[in-house]
């Protein structure tokens, strides 16, 4: 089988996009993210094949780190349906299936989608479930952490004696991000700089939880889901419906 540059731009595409539906012909126009996030790393370990043939295993990691920011399949699938699931991927570029692929997608596709639907929608009201109780948690621990009207959870770590910012101003901040199990999915204190960026173009929780800081302070902001990322989550890094809990340091405000 012969791999165009115009099959694995589709393969890029439809993976950069958001959409839950695995088979539509609906065109999804991807969110640019206003910074990247950072990726996690796993641990490095002997590279499974010799200098010539890594090029190809490298190409299926792409591949697969591209599907897999799509669609979180590792927790919607049991073992053996990924096992499926690889095998259908596996006889699709081989040429070698048994059934003629469209027919399978006509017929088959309908029952994919719901199925998908059905469990990201089990998971996601797991994750607000989750957040929800951590925000109960975060506020029985910290006695002088305070909770706003929109949801956001404010606990003032050290107080600042500058300037506070408004949705027009940009800011030079270190901040560290994490899931409410205490997996980090950015950190600038972890790259090692700080960063500066107009307020208003980043999500709702920093423009509240940072408009209540003041130059020098730094505080802890637990942001949920309708006032971070949402539904949709961010890549694959934060999930669909995620709390967020960031440890803030406000370097710099200039009008």
């Amino acid at each position: 089988m012969r791999v165009t540059m115009s099959s694995i731009a589709a393969v890029m595409v439809a993976a950069s996009s958001r959409a839950v539906t695995a088979f539509s012909t609906r065109t999804v126009v991807p969110k640019v993210a206003v910074r990247a996030l950072t990726a996690r790393h796993m641990s490095s370990g002997p590279m499974p094949y010799d200098d010539e043939k890594m090029p190809i295993y490298a190409l299926g990691i792409n591949i697969g780190m591209q599907i897999s920011q799509q669609t979180d399949f590792k927790n919607l699938l049991e073992e053996d349906e990924l096992e499926i699931l690889l095998a259908g991927f596996s006889d699709t570029i081989k040429g070698e299936s048994t059934a003629n692929p469209m027919e399978v997608l006509q017929q088959y596709g309908p029952s994919v989608n719901q199925l998908l639907r059905d469990r990201m929608e089990g998971i996601m009201e797991k994750v607000k479930k989750d957040g929800k109780e951590y925000i109960d948690g975060f506020l029985d621990c910290n006695e002088e952490a305070e909770k706003t009207d929109s949801g956001l959870v404010y606990y003032c770590m050290k107080e600042g004696d500058g300037a506070s910012p408004v949705v027009e101003d940009e800011v030079e901040v270190h901040y560290h991000g994490t899931l409410t199990d205490g997996t980090v999915f950015d950190s600038s204190v972890d790259r090692g700089a700080t960063i500066k960026f107009k307020l208003g173009q980043v999500i709702k929780g920093w423009q509240e939880g940072l408009s209540m800081m003041k130059e020098g302070g730094k505080a802890t902001l637990v942001i949920p889901p309708e006032m971070a990322y949402g539904d949709a989550g961010s890549g694959g890094a934060v999930p669909p419906g995620a709390t967020l809990k960031f440890e803030v340091e406000l370097f710099k405000v200039n009008p």
